[in-house]
């Protein structure tokens, strides 16, 4: 955005929302400046350099966050951090799914819910691409369920996996809305659709308590990391990774979400080490169409998860 379009938007913003107007512009002129200033960054590194067999993502998930709660788990007893590469999930598929990294990707299985992999991911590209969010995406939370990812991945990995050498598994949560913890109308499906990430911008903007939002975030954590544990329960690997896309701000450098900004909060990222050992625990189900409309576009689908369409 130029500085012309800047005005420009802020006197549509102030015309619309008075004061509010003038300080969401205020917000963007701030974003913007954080924004030129990612070329004195560092660039992160690219996942498909590390060594694992299978990696798992965790959508927008903060190194706090995962300390937070590594305690209640036995597999998080290894822990670590990652540079990402990118600040939110279109940025770092765009900056790791590249032609560089072509060989990789051939030899991987992609397992995901996030629907950006529409845009950045030629199933033609991978040995396995198992877009989960086309068929199990939830209407009444607005999000796809853990379960159904895990689901997925174990299919994989039991059924498919004469056909790759690694697995990439990417889970959208804790990535709000919350499951255990909605955080009301805030994370309806047709709602908070202003191109942000709703809970924390439910913060900035006053409506929701710190507190309140990091306890709905941290329940979200819980929730995809005991279906984690139903999943390392039921595959094969030597070295499995737990990493995320990007983290999330709440008031660092006064930013909240996960705008494209490359500030430590947002690139630095859990990386814990374990191993996973098939016991044959758990049957996963058979993927079942959640019945959502046909007609929902992947648009709809990422505005519902708070991103806007530039």
């Amino acid at each position: 955005m130029t500085f012309a379009n800047w005005i420009e938007s802020t006197r549509e913003q102030i015309a619309q929302d008075g004061w509010d107007g003038v300080k969401e512009s205020i917000y963007e002129l701030r974003l913007g400046a954080l924004r030129r200033l990612e070329r004195f960054a560092d660039p992160g590194t690219n996942v498909f350099d590390h060594e694992w067999d299978v990696l798992l993502i965790l959508d927008g998930c903060r190194v706090d966050a995962m300390a937070e709660v590594a305690d209640e788990y036995e597999f998080l007893d290894d822990p670590g951090s990652h540079r990402s590469v990118g600040s939110a999930s279109y940025q770092w598929m765009e900056r790791t799914f590249t032609d560089e990294y072509a060989d990789e990707m051939a030899r991987t299985a992609h397992v995901t819910a996030n629907p950006f992999t529409d845009e950045f991911c030629d199933p033609a590209e991978w040995a396995l691409l198992d877009e989960v969010w086309r068929n199990a995406w939830n209407e009444d939370v607005g999000i796809v369920p853990a379960r159904s990812v895990t689901d997925g991945a174990i299919r994989a990995a039991r059924e498919r996996d004469d056909e790759f050498d690694r697995l990439l598994v990417h889970y959208m949560q804790p990535h709000f809305p919350s499951v255990p913890e909605p955080m009301g109308s805030g994370t309806r499906l047709n709602e908070w659709i202003d191109g942000r990430e709703m809970a924390w911008q439910g913060l900035r903007r006053g409506r929701f308590t710190e507190q309140e939002v990091w306890n709905a975030y941290v329940a979200n954590l819980r929730y995809v990391l005991n279906d984690v544990a139903v999943l390392l329960e039921n595959l094969d690997a030597e070295k499995v990774v737990l990493t995320a896309d990007h983290g999330n701000a709440k008031g660092e450098w006064g930013v909240y979400g996960h705008p494209n900004v490359a500030i430590n909060v947002l690139r630095e990222v859990p990386w814990y080490v374990t191993t996973a050992i098939d016991e044959d625990s758990y049957e996963p189900n058979q993927r079942v169409d959640s019945g959502a409309e046909e007609d929902v576009s992947v648009a709809d689908r990422l505005q519902a998860l708070g991103y806007s369409d530039n």
